[in-house]
């Protein structure tokens, strides 16, 4: 963003305005300024870092800022604002180039091009520690003895792999907990997305034997795994045991369908990433596809910061720096434009990787085809960003970044209970997307179960959840259509969070974005506490919009539930008992209360009394009578 500062710097020039302030600071530090590569740091007045640059002679590149004839309109409001510099001499040119990337991150300098979204990936990972192991996604750290394979490009492709896992090799997701509390086989089992192992389903040398098979999968072996579960498949169809020769058909219809996904299955790679940028409207966008033991896990699209001046061949060596200064690269990262300085990067990332890693522009091929397709992915998603500015747009990107998104919702659930007392006790949940609510999505869950505590909301909501989500596991394992949140925000505090996530994990879902919004002190709007899992508990600012669309979004619940609520205890109200009595419909139920006036009059009456009412015989007499006194 231009400051009027920045536009007052870019003007005067002169030796006496701001410009001739910046070069004479500089050339200050030349004079002591050694020639050995490092890092160096251009600061404001304020102490707050502009730019973060690195040399292979500190003396020399320092230098060329104070001849402003050769500097670009941008470098120059640089160095007008600059009121300082800091140093670090470094051993060789490629630490200078980690140890940029690596700051660049940390200060977040207003001229560098800056990688915005750079969280963790995920990964499969697989825990060996127990004896029948599980396999789930896992994001963070690894640092522990398990096997991981990745990363994916995001949380939804990372699913769908281990959707595919669970439906080919029958793999546990529990966690050890629940796996040691089991009774009785869980829904996965009923899907047939797990072997059971908890309850002696399957015996130990029989899930070693999918263990492998998966973990073949999962380093490209999967023709192999194919041809052997096709010729037990053949094997059990002609002993006619077509019920195995069914299950055999089934895991192998799993593995199909992984690899339809792929698109680079002919393209003989196997670790690589494809790095496309595309320009447009002043902005680029890099999209990275990954590439591992030859299966395509996904690709992610990136919109680093950078002025509108910078070209992609300044822009892309910049990102592929910070891109892999938290991450392992690969052995071959495929790009789509000149790197300045190929060689050096090179050099950083085969230091950082313990190994060596190539870069390289493909200009024929299959693999040139590849990057074809990235770069067009790239334009693509470039031309969807610019064309998202209405504010709701900007309000669920900003959601996003809030809660560590894979990218903004496109379906947003919002749960609250309603209830006096535990009576009329009713869970609801309301939609939202891109377009506003989706009001035909709106569902009321009346609670039905007779062990609940009345007014316990956490016992509530664990079977609300129970009930919406067991459903979207039976009906669609495999999420693909809209039906499944892209994030579940719950009215409550740490008691209904964890009310979720617990119910949640039961069901074999431990991946899905879970926010609760407590109310306040003294219940003001605007004091709200989010309760995130394995975050402390935080505010936003008052004036925040995103507060304020949470805000919106978690009062249209409310109004919901309160609304179903009382709908429901005005219909209770209504009911008389005498809707409960054998044999009495409508008609004598009004002859009944024109007679004696209420409700409670009939049950007070006798036989006789009874018998008196036009249209009531003896025998509807007595079981009238017997019902209001001999009924529990």
């Amino acid at each position: 963003m231009t400051t009027p500062e920045d536009t007052a710097a870019a003007t005067d020039t002169s030796p006496s305005g701001p410009l001739a302030e910046g070069i004479a600071v500089i050339r200050a530090h030349l004079k002591t300024l050694t020639a050995k590569p490092g890092v160096y740091r251009m600061l404001d007045d304020k102490g707050d870092v502009l730019y973060v640059g690195k040399a292979k002679s500190l003396k020399a590149r320092v230098a060329s800022y104070t001849n402003p004839g050769n500097l670009s309109h941008r470098i120059i409001r640089m160095v007008a604002a600059t009121r300082s510099m800091v140093f670090v001499t470094t051993h060789t040119e490629v630490e200078a180039l980690l140890l940029e990337a690596n700051l660049i991150k940390r200060f977040r300098p207003r001229y560098n091009v800056l990688l915005r979204d750079d969280k963790s990936f995920p990964f499969v990972r697989l825990d060996t520690s127990h004896p029948f192991p599980r396999i789930m996604k896992h994001r963070g750290a690894r640092t522990d003895k398990a096997e991981y394979y990745g990363p994916f490009a995001s949380a939804g492709a990372v699913n769908k792999t281990l959707n595919a896992l669970q439906k080919a090799f029958l793999l546990r997701t529990c966690t050890d907990h629940v796996f040691e509390s089991r009774s009785r086989p869980c829904l996965l089992y009923q899907i047939k997305r797990c072997a059971a192992p908890c309850v002696d389903r399957i015996d130990r040398d029989d899930y070693t034997s999918l263990v492998n098979q998966a973990r073949a999968f999962l380093k490209g072996r999967s023709q192999a795994i194919q041809e052997q579960l096709q010729s037990r498949m053949l094997a059990a169809s002609e002993a006619l045991d077509f019920e195995t020769a069914a299950i055999y058909r089934d895991r192998l219809r799993a593995m199909s369908q992984v690899q339809a996904r792929q698109d680079i299955n002919n393209v003989r790679l196997g670790d690589a990433d494809v790095i496309a940028a595309a320009r447009k409207g002043g902005q680029t966008c890099v999209q990275v596809f990954f590439l591992r033991n030859g299966q395509n896990w996904g690709n992610r699209a990136f919109y680093p910061r950078h002025h509108e001046s910078q070209t992609i061949e300044e822009v892309l060596p910049a990102f592929i720096g910070q891109f892999y200064d938290n991450k392992e690269p690969p052995r071959d990262i495929l790009v789509n434009s000149e790197i300045a300085e190929q060689d050096l990067l090179e050099q950083a990332l085969s230091t950082r990787a313990g190994r060596r890693v190539r870069i390289m522009r493909p200009k024929r091929g299959d693999r040139h085809k590849l990057v074809e397709m990235a770069e067009q992915n790239a334009m693509d998603a470039l031309t969807r960003r610019l064309a998202e500015t209405a504010s709701q747009d900007r309000i669920l990107n900003q959601l996003a970044d809030l809660f560590a998104l894979d990218g903004p919702p496109r379906r947003i659930e919002v749960y609250d209970n309603s209830h006096i007392s535990g009576t009329n006790a009713l869970g609801a949940m309301i939609v939202a997307g891109p377009e506003g609510f989706e009001k035909s999505s709106y569902r009321k869950f009346n609670i039905k179960s007779r062990d609940l505590t009345p007014g316990d909301d956490y016992a509530m909501m664990r079977e609300v959840m129970t009930r919406r989500f067991g459903r979207l596991v039976r009906e669609d394992p495999e999420r693909e259509t809209a039906a499944w949140p892209d994030l579940v925000i719950v009215d409550g505090g740490a008691g209904q969070l964890s009310a979720v996530t617990d119910t949640l994990a039961d069901l074999g879902i431990e991946d899905l974005p879970v926010v609760a919004i407590a109310k306040g002190r003294d219940r003001n709007a605007g004091r709200e506490d989010f309760h995130l899992p394995g975050r402390q508990p935080f505010k936003l600012p008052p004036t925040s919009p995103v507060l304020y669309y949470i805000q919106r979004l978690r009062d249209e619940a409310h109004r919901f539930a309160i609304g179903g609520h009382r709908a429901r205890r005005k219909t209770d109200l209504r009911k008389s008992a005498l809707d409960q009595v054998p044999g009495v419909g409508a008609k004598r139920k009004r002859a009944l209360l024109m007679h004696f006036g209420s409700a409670s009059a009939v049950a007070g009456a006798g036989i006789g009394d009874l018998e008196a009412v036009n249209g009531i015989s003896r025998a509807t007499a007595k079981a009238i009578y017997d019902f209001f006194h001999d009924h529990d």
